[in-house]
């Protein structure tokens, strides 16, 4: 896996890269405050037990958007596989080291993901991919594609709602968001090659008020047979 440096020459504009080190800059200002935010992961962990059910031993992990490493490259690695965490905050990635110090870490950002060889036989984006662009969404979910092997895994969440790049307050922060109804989730994931395995739909309310409820969608879904 490479991720490409950020200030060399990309296919991605300055507005891109200003808008990435906001979302980043605001990751770092939340940090810890994340997880007091957001204390009970049930589906997450839930579907990160059903996806270790179908991975071989030692099975090698991408954590997208990983954040502390709370829970799931924590119960990923305890479940002896191997797993690289990404993310574009320094003080998540920090956080991570200490709560998963055996798994590997990169600063970067999944849509400068370069895989050219599948080398996962799972990649996992809980609630990351909501930080993009529908239209960066799509091409983050085609390099997480072509990033697994034959057969591969995907475990990804996120928040019902018809939005598109839009800013809200979070956590006394802002930052940009997007969104699906279930059903147009549904559409792009298959449309990126994805076959889905398993879903859930859970309503979560935080433990503050400077986070509002919402419905939380997880799939669990396998990389097509590209001869289909």
């Amino acid at each position: 896996m490479v991720i490409g440096n950020p200030g060399s020459p990309t296919p991605l504009d300055q507005a891109w890269i200003d808008r990435e080190q906001a979302q980043a800059r605001a990751y770092d200002a939340i940090g810890a405050r994340y997880d007091e935010a957001f204390p009970h992961k049930d589906g997450q962990l839930a579907v990160v037990r059903t996806l270790l059910e179908r991975l071989p031993a030692g099975a090698r992990v991408l954590d997208v958007g990983s954040g502390t490493g709370l829970p799931t490259a924590r119960q990923l690695v305890d479940a002896g596989c191997r797993v690289t965490c990404l993310d574009i905050s320094p003080r998540m990635l920090e956080i991570a080291r200490k709560n998963v110090p055996e798994a590997e870490f990169v600063l970067g950002d999944v849509v400068d993901l370069s895989a050219p060889d599948p080398g996962y036989e799972a990649v996992t984006a809980f609630f990351a991919l909501l930080h993009l662009p529908r239209e960066q969404i799509q091409t983050a979910l085609r390099l997480i594609h072509r990033a697994l092997v034959p057969g591969g895994r995907f475990a990804v969440a996120m928040v019902e709602a018809d939005v598109d790049d839009v800013p809200i307050a979070f956590l006394d922060s802002r930052i940009r968001v997007t969104g699906f109804l279930r059903d147009d989730l549904r559409t792009v994931l298959s449309e990126s090659g994805f076959v889905i395995e398993h879903e859930q739909v859970l309503s979560y309310a935080p433990e503050t008020s400077s986070a509002q409820p919402e419905i939380q969608m997880f799939f669990l879904c396998q990389k097509a047979d590209e001869r289909s």
